[in-house]
């Protein structure tokens, strides 16, 4: 071999070693990425938590969220966590991808109290839920989701049909169909006077709304729950992410957010 060709020839093996290293190398960062999904309300929290839990073990966590139609048939492919706004969501969850996650291994994590939204400065003087009881006061409220059969649950906390008239006589009809469209209406027809949802939605949009507390009896609360797919359980750090959120430094972030796991 002359001593051209045994450049060559050495040439040839050195960069196909650099590219099967670089092949390992890539192969290595896609296992270092985890996909999480779910619904927009709980969704500040989780970035923030799956920002900090990246951060401490070097890994990307990629936090999709938003309505289902959206990302459930990335979803179908890629997903390693799933997360929820209520019970009755994750449910729907399961049924619109079957065999994606098991029902029976669902973590609830944290509850939130639902809340009145009140325009800055609270120019009708609403202080509660009675007072979205009074005659010509615009209540904006969502049909799906995690607030499905939400106005109802509360109107009906005290057995009297009579508050349920009235809070129905009051709503912004036809219902929202999930909060990113109630959020758009609230911005669109000023003339709404309160929103009933989460508290949440105030800590992360405090420019649009006050927050005014919803007082017993009629308050109720709903969790954000998180479950592992076939394909995150066999993941460590999926499992360790799903740890890191039920952690002390998991629950913070998510008190944060508005969320509480005891009921004062």
């Amino acid at each position: 071999m002359t001593g051209l060709n045994l450049h060559i020839s050495r040439r040839s093996i050195a960069l196909a070693a650099l590219w099967s290293l670089a092949s390992l190398c890539w192969a290595a960062d896609a296992t270092l990425a985890l996909n999480v999904y779910g619904p927009g309300g709980p969704a500040p929290a989780m970035k923030q938590a799956a920002a900090s839990f990246g951060q401490a073990h070097q890994i990307k966590i990629n936090v999709v969220a938003g309505p289902t139609a959206q990302w459930a048939g990335q979803a179908r492919e890629d997903a390693d966590v799933v997360f929820s706004g209520a019970e009755n969501m994750m449910s729907d969850f399961a049924q619109a991808l079957p065999g994606l996650f098991d029902l029976r291994q669902v973590q609830p994590l944290y509850l939130r109290p639902v809340a009145i939204l009140v325009r800055p400065g609270n120019p009708r003087g609403i202080r509660g839920l009675d007072d979205l009881l009074r005659p010509g006061v615009k209540v904006l409220a969502v049909a799906s989701a995690g607030q499905t059969g939400l106005w109802e649950d509360v109107a009906g906390r005290k057995g009297d049909i009579a508050t349920v008239r009235k809070l129905r006589s009051n709503l912004v009809l036809p219902e929202a169909a999930n909060s990113a469209a109630a959020r758009q209406r609230w911005q669109q027809e000023p003339d709404i006077d309160a929103w009933l949802t989460w508290g949440i939605w105030q800590v992360a949009n405090p420019a649009l709304a006050e927050v005014v507390p919803v007082e017993e009896p009629y308050r109720i609360y709903r969790d954000t729950a998180v479950v592992l797919t076939a394909r995150g359980k066999a993941n460590e750090m999926a499992r360790q992410f799903v740890d890191y959120l039920q952690s002390r430094e998991g629950q913070a972030i998510f008190a944060r957010c508005g969320w509480q796991d005891v009921v004062p």
